[in-house]
């Protein structure tokens, strides 16, 4: 946005209340994204604050001229993978899928079909949590973020061939679990060829 190289100045100059304004604008999409990594509240809210923290520890090395955006996911999903790798070690199962995969119930909108709906969700939200984190991340950026392939390979510091790579691998993966199951495949699946 135009008005957050004025605000990164103003950070940089010492100002808190633009710190504020950065965090209302932009605190939402941290969260969330942090929330369907990690699947775990606590955290997100976390990596929420260490985010923040970080921004303003850190706004002398922010570059007022590039956007602002990149920087803000680069530091959630570097901080998420921490947790989850973390939690890993500690081999503490994952929480509760993916809040994010609740867009799934608009593809059935017939009342009958809801059941098959929840059965569906759960379904997804099972696969997904197999994912490696890196996978994961790629799916949560591209469908609950809505950024671009590019996007996230400048976030994820990777080509844009393997942010694709991921994500193909992710839809696959959810592919072939759900015709194990035999579950009809979402349209969610194919978005992103």
């Amino acid at each position: 946005m135009a008005d957050d190289l004025l605000l990164i100045r103003k950070l940089q100059a010492g100002e808190m209340e633009a710190l504020g304004t950065l965090f209302e604008r932009y605190g939402t999409a941290v969260y969330r994204t942090a929330l369907a990594i990690t699947r775990d509240e606590r955290a997100a809210e976390d990596i929420l604050q260490e985010c923040f923290l970080r921004m303003y520890t850190y706004a002398a090395s922010i570059d007022p001229k590039r956007p602002l955006r990149p920087w803000l996911y680069r530091v959630t999903v570097n901080l998420a993978y921490d947790h989850v790798n973390a939690a890993r070690r500690r081999v503490h199962p994952l929480d509760d899928v993916l809040e994010w995969l609740n867009t799934l119930t608009s593809a059935f909108p017939a009342p009958d079909r809801r059941v098959e709906e929840t059965e569906l969700l759960y379904l997804v939200r099972d696969v997904i949590a197999e994912l490696p984190a890196a996978h994961r991340a790629a799916i949560v950026l591209f469908y609950l973020e809505n950024l671009s392939i590019e996007e996230i390979a400048t976030i994820m510091e990777l080509p844009a061939g393997t942010v694709k790579s991921r994500l193909h691998y992710a839809r696959e993966r959810l592919r072939e679990m759900l015709t194990q199951r035999q579950r009809p495949v979402p349209e969610v699946a194919y978005e992103f060829t």
